[in-house]
């Protein structure tokens, strides 16, 4: 069983945001996987699916971006799940527009979100996804401008979209080596 988090914030005004870059990488995942977002559980809305022989839950926690390590928690412990069979996506500011990052494990750097998955899971042997969203502007808050709007630019499209297809590259069957070989930073094309 493997466990496919997307991180962000619930609510209207939350939608779209640039921290949301995990829920939006996921909407596209339903799009195309015809999951539906309609169970509750583990402090998250979230889909089960059986691909490729193996089953997957994607889940967008209800905690808000700094406890989504209580939501993650309770799904691995809840279906005893593996913490290296666990991929959380989640946006990047120290990653331009249209880079992504795929790591088996790592620190939180800057972001909230894996700060609290590392402290409830106590390793932070994950496996993550990281959608860059490039730096706010020099005399903007970094709460405003990860909690602002997502400008869709061809480079913000192409990132998402590099991220929806590393995971279902990874869904269907491939590597996380061979997922990291094709899509981390500039690789993997025009998605």
């Amino acid at each position: 069983m493997k466990l496919i988090v997307g991180l962000g914030n619930i609510g209207k005004e939350y939608e779209s945001t640039n921290h949301n870059a995990g829920f939006m990488v996921l909407d596209k995942l339903a799009e195309n996987l015809g999951l539906k977002f309609n169970k509750l559980g583990c402090d998250a809305d979230y889909a089960e699916k059986n691909i490729c022989g193996e089953h997957f839950i994607f889940a967008k926690p209800r905690t808000y971006m700094n406890e989504s390590g209580r939501s993650v928690k309770s799904f691995v412990k809840k279906y005893n799940i593996e913490i290296s069979d666990v991929l959380v996506i989640s946006d990047d500011i120290d990653l331009p527009q249209g880079a992504v990052r795929i790591r088996k494990a790592g620190s939180a750097g800057t972001h909230n979100g894996l700060k609290s998955i590392i402290k409830e899971l106590g390793a932070d042997n994950f496996l993550r996804v990281r959608v860059g969203i490039g730096k706010q502007a020099q005399n903007q808050d970094l709460a405003n401008f990860v909690l602002s709007k997502m400008k869709m630019t061809n480079e913000q499209e192409l990132g998402l979209n590099k991220a929806f297809n590393a995971i279902l590259a990874y869904a269907n069957g491939e590597t996380i080596d061979s997922v990291m070989t094709k899509f981390n930073g500039d690789n993997g094309g025009k998605y």
